[in-house]
């Protein structure tokens, strides 16, 4: 089986039917949270546990999500700050050859357009604004790239890289 990826973080709990708020963390929730599909909650103290969907609706920005194995309020406060996690290889393969799925691009290898390795890619944080690349620094240091043509004009994942034309600045 493939490492599980980020789908999703449990908020709260909403309502007294044991419902919770999850902060989504994929681009496709209308798969990841279909019904009847499942996906492994890692809970706060480091335990696993499948959740079975059986309601997904969204919600001021967030997706409201019933499980199976979440009855009552009691047992969904229990559930905050779960992360949500699934089996990637669950997903249906992109056509587009310029979209791909947040866990594609997690660790790889970001270099400017001469070849100079910036870091290693950690996430795509996903705003308002729009996406952006969280890249580790040799030393521990975070940068936010935006995720765009302009920035990013390259985005080779079979080679196992990101290639970058930051504006001045952007990276230093």
């Amino acid at each position: 089986m493939n490492a599980l990826v980020l789908v999703g973080r449990v908020a709260k709990a909403h309502g007294i039917t044991g419902e919770l708020a999850v902060d989504l963390h994929t681009d496709s929730p209308e798969q990841r949270f279909a019904l009847g599909e499942s996906v492994t909650a890692q809970l706060r103290d480091g335990s696993k546990r499948t959740l079975t969907i059986t309601a997904a609706r969204p919600h001021a920005g967030r997706l409201l999500v019933r499980f199976e194995e979440v009855p009552d309020r009691n047992t969904a406060e229990d559930m905050r700050g779960a992360l949500l996690l699934a089996d990637p290889s669950t997903l249906a393969p992109i056509d587009d050859p310029d979209e791909f799925y947040d866990h594609e691009l997690a660790g790889l290898s970001a270099v400017l357009l001469d070849g100079t390795e910036v870091g290693k890619v950690k996430e795509v944080a996903h705003g308002l604004g729009g996406e952006l690349l969280v890249i580790n620094r040799p030393g521990g240091e975070e940068v936010l790239v935006p995720f765009v043509r302009q920035i990013v004009p390259e985005v080779d994942v079979k080679g196992g890289r990101v290639v970058l034309d930051p504006p001045e600045g952007l990276i230093e």
